[in-house]
């Protein structure tokens, strides 16, 4: 194979990645789409390649032998069914975060994949972020020591924009928001690391989103839109305080992880900026990362070596291509996986772990704040041999 032929499932606002993959002079192609929308399906033919084939039935695409790969975009909920029909198929897949909403279905997935002899590649693109490559490297060097404490706060400015019009805000489609938007700061809590959480205490509610509006209601047809804080002009419109609202809009998590390492996350959906704030405490100093800046900064304490001798700022480089860049390179990351067993960042197990934890992190906080075991998955040499790093 020299050209990897790759169809979408699901042609929702993530798909836009295609444009990476689609390279007719290139190693990958895009041939395929399939979405319920056929104005969707007709639009992502207009952008990404006029002769892509579209369907409105996923298993119709999965019949085509002209797919050799399949990119699942699809809301979190569907991941599962959508995964393992791709491997039956005979497809690698590359499945967007999180890998699923339970862990029950995660193991399913990596069941299939196992008996498939197919790849099967994450959506961390984080990983592939100038930022946080930045701060693996910082602590893989060793100038801060052996971690100890890690604290992260992730405030999602505009979280009702983003999660809460739309089908994220019901505990039916994604389980918890710590695994759809969690996932990628549990993965970097683990990658950075290089240890899994054991276990968790957790504390959450909705205490802004959500109420008695009605389950129909649209921004646009509202009466009382003009003084709505929530007001979408997005075709994301349904009414962030309708009643269906039943996923919590700020959480605090207290993690242990291998090695007695402890790690707090904090999640928030009222709050008016967005960046994600990273702190790793080490024997020899810490680091922290500034979003709005663009900065990195490593602090030193005593240690007997030169590198208490200076404190060190890293200004981080910007790159060409959304999510800061990096989605372009885990899009080649994925074909090379598929056409040159190159082995990615991210890892199946990884996307594993995360959900593990988001699971373990809401029961939780739905038993008041109980706490509760991660679990691990046995008997899967595969899985564990593409572990952490």
């Amino acid at each position: 194979m020299k050209q990897v032929r790759i169809g979408l499932i699901g042609i929702g606002l993530r798909s836009s990645i295609a444009k990476y993959w689609h390279q007719p002079d290139g190693e990958s192609v895009v041939v395929a789409a399939a979405d319920l929308s056929i104005s969707r399906l007709k639009a992502f033919q207009e952008d990404i390649n006029k002769e892509t084939y579209i369907t409105t039935d996923y298993k119709e695409l999965l019949e085509r032998q002209d797919v050799d790969a399949v990119v699942i975009t699809t809301p979190d909920h569907l991941h599962e069914e959508h995964a393992i029909a791709a491997f039956r198929a005979g497809k690698h897949v590359y499945c967007e975060k999180p890998l699923a909403i339970s862990v029950d279905g995660c193991d399913r997935i990596l069941d299939e994949w196992e008996k498939s002899e197919k790849h099967l590649m994450i959506g961390f693109n984080m990983r592939y972020m100038n930022m946080f490559r930045t701060m693996k490297g910082i602590v893989d060097s060793g100038v801060i020591g052996d971690i100890k404490a890690v604290w992260v706060r992730h405030f999602v400015g505009l979280g009702g924009e983003y999660y809460y019009h739309d089908w994220h805000a019901n505990s039916s489609n994604t389980n918890s928001l710590l695994l759809q938007k969690g996932s990628h700061d549990l993965d970097i809590i683990h990658w950075i690391t290089g240890s899994y959480t054991k276990k968790v205490s957790a504390f959450g509610s909705l205490d802004f989103f959500g109420g008695e509006k009605d389950n129909n209601l649209t921004c646009p047809t509202c009466d009382q839109k003009q003084d709505c804080t929530e007001f979408s002009t997005t075709p994301l419109n349904q009414c962030a305080f309708r009643n269906e609202v039943d996923v919590e809009d700020n959480n605090m998590v207290i993690m242990e992880l291998e090695g007695g390492i402890k790690a707090s996350y904090l999640q928030c959906h009222f709050t008016p900026d967005y960046q994600r704030n990273y702190t790793f405490i080490g024997t020899k100093g810490r680091i922290e990362n500034s979003e709005p800046d663009g900065k990195v900064y490593v602090k030193t304490r005593k240690s007997n070596t030169w590198h208490e001798y200076a404190d060190q700022t890293y200004d981080i480089k910007t790159t060409e291509g959304s999510h800061g860049g990096a989605d372009p390179v885990i899009c080649q990351d994925f074909v090379n996986l598929v056409l040159h067993n190159k082995q990615p960042l991210t890892t199946p197990y990884a996307g594993r772990m995360s959900v593990a934890v988001g699971c373990a992190a809401s029961e939780s906080i739905r038993a008041g704040g109980k706490v509760v075991q991660v679990t691990q998955r046995v008997g899967s040499e595969k899985a564990q041999s593409t572990g952490i790093t």
